[in-house]
């Protein structure tokens, strides 16, 4: 642990000397990009890759989108692109040698500063160049004159080589979810009848055509109520949600989530009946994405107006939940200034019901992908909390 304007609070055993400051372009060789004229633009792989600025980039890397026939300033493979115009400040690698249009900026820098101008970015080093402009950016001189600490290039290594690992591993478990994702959707598609009444995937042991039906007749739909906002805020009674209740990313609501809570009196005094057993909960009004939530029996609740229950009858909860999500019922929502949902008009909605066995077989399945999908999402945010701590601590 030293002074924090000459070491970082965080350090590798074994390193003691200071960090020397310095400007950035001392230390590393940069090009400001030149824009080709836009009628050598091509589409064609065989030409020149452009990059022009953050468009080009995705996940640190550059992503091919347009070629060129004109070479204006190049960045050679492995070179850093900074982006210097809205978002200023944006950083990525290339694996290519790429021409670079007026909207990035090449960087012939390590690992170390890499990782260290993602800092710069993070905590808003660029701000105090472009704001009040009209529009963002930043130029040579001001890259050039960057003030950055620097260890010794052992240390710089062993720096940049933790960070690059941290970086990696959230690379893999964002492919590794998205790939659920995509399997999910896969399945939504292929598990569920269509309109033969057979799905294009299917358990062994099952058979036989699915029965169709109205969503009306494999359950209730029930609306919620007005709650004046000066009867709200109780700490005790009968949950009451509301739609920003079910922003919460495992698909449950919870008690806990519970905006505030209606005491048994005013249940009374209005007449309301609460909400039991399970139930799938969604929005609607308003969002263009209709949001749905599993609920099962953890005690009576109320819903407000612009949300609204579906509690099956003789059919598996978790079976209909996904049947839910794959009819995208925002697709039913009535046009308007504020586009809502008709229970009237969703009972009629035709679905597809297979046994009791069978419906429970394919929710299983979904239920196991979503809590892996799940899994994945959490140890995505403790590992970009670690890095995030890591750059706040390990650099100056």
């Amino acid at each position: 642990m030293k002074d924090e304007k000459k070491a970082p609070k965080l350090r590798f055993k074994g390193f003691t000397d200071d960090w020397e400051q310095c400007k950035l372009g001392d230390v590393a060789k940069i090009t400001m990009g030149q824009s080709p004229n836009s009628k050598n633009y091509t589409d064609n792989p065989k030409d020149h890759i452009l990059v022009q600025g953050n468009a080009d980039m995705k996940d640190g890397q550059v992503h091919p989108r347009i070629w060129t026939t004109e070479i204006t300033k190049i960045a050679d493979k492995g070179d850093l692109i900074l982006s210097v115009r809205a978002p200023v400040g944006d950083i990525g690698k290339t694996s290519y040698d790429v021409v670079i249009g007026r909207g990035v900026a090449a960087i012939k820098g390590n690992e170390f500063i890499f990782q260290l101008l993602k800092r710069m970015k993070t905590v808003g080093y660029w701000t105090k160049y472009s704001t009040g402009s009209t529009f963002e950016s930043i130029n040579s001189l001001e890259i050039n004159n960057a003030v950055i600490n620097l260890p010794k290039e052992h240390e710089q290594n062993k720096v940049g080589k933790i960070l690059s690992y941290m970086d990696h591993a959230i690379t893999l478990h964002e492919e590794k979810k998205r790939q659920l994702e995509r399997l999910k959707s896969a399945l939504l598609k292929k598990m569920f009848a269509d309109k033969s009444g057979y799905p294009a995937v299917r358990f062994e042991g099952f058979g036989g055509k699915w029965d169709q039906c109205k969503l009306g007749n494999v359950g209730t739909f029930r609306g919620g109520f007005g709650f004046p906002e000066n009867e709200q805020g109780n700490i005790d009674g009968i949950a009451f949600y509301k739609v920003s209740d079910m922003n919460d990313s495992c698909n449950t609501l919870t008690m806990r989530k519970a905006s505030n809570y209606v005491t048994s009196s005013q249940i009374s005094k209005n007449k309301w009946k609460p909400i039991l057993n399970q139930n799938i909960i969604f929005a609607k009004v308003g969002a263009a994405v209709y949001l749905e939530r599993k609920r099962k029996a953890m005690g009576p609740f109320l819903l407000d107006n612009n949300m609204m229950a579906f509690q099956p009858k003789d059919a598996d909860i978790d079976y209909i939940y996904y049947v839910f999500q794959r009819l995208r019922i925002s697709k039913h929502a009535q046009v308007g200034t504020l586009p809502s949902l008709n229970a009237s008009e969703l009972r009629n909605i035709t679905i597809y019901i297979p046994s009791l066995n069978e419906q429970k077989a394919v929710a299983d399945l979904m239920v196991s992908l979503d809590h892996t999908i799940i899994l994945y999402d959490f140890k995505l945010e403790l590992l970009k909390k670690l890095k995030s701590s890591l750059l706040q601590h390990m650099f100056i």
